[in-house]
């Protein structure tokens, strides 16, 4: 993610555009329609600035590696999944919560003893550099 603040004009101007489907102060959600025909041309040839500057982007305001980034990103996700993993939203979707209904005790102790061993690793670790920094 870029360290680019928009500012509540910068903001209303990128809601304008049809390809832009949210905004907010640190970043920019474009359309799933805007992702899938990106693609599209820059397969056919178009460089990513020509791309964002005919959906009618001002590309110095989203920056100009905005573009080459998000044709990156997209282009990984077509080659997984094709099209139609460009029309879902993708973030946010990975990880999460960790998981609380086991199907079973044993899962449940499997997953405990994991829990156990990682927290006993990390408290090492954690003793060893509060003793280098007593030295």
């Amino acid at each position: 993610m870029s360290k680019r603040i928009f500012s509540k004009e910068e903001i209303k101007i990128l809601l304008w555009n049809e390809n832009v489907a949210g905004c907010s102060s640190k970043s920019i959600s474009y359309g799933k329609d805007f992702k899938a025909s990106a693609v599209k041309k820059y397969h056919e040839g178009m460089t990513p600035l020509e791309i964002f500057r005919q959906a009618k982007f001002d590309v110095k305001m989203i920056g100009l590696k905005s573009p080459k980034g998000c044709l990156r990103r997209w282009l990984k996700v077509f080659r997984q999944k094709g099209d139609a993993g460009l029309r879902v939203d993708h973030r946010g979707k990975s990880g999460g919560r960790p998981k609380t209904n086991w199907s079973n005790e044993k899962e449940k102790i499997r997953y405990l003893e994991a829990q156990i061993a990682y927290l006993k690793t990390e408290n090492d670790f954690l003793a060893k550099l509060r003793k280098k920094s007593l030295n």
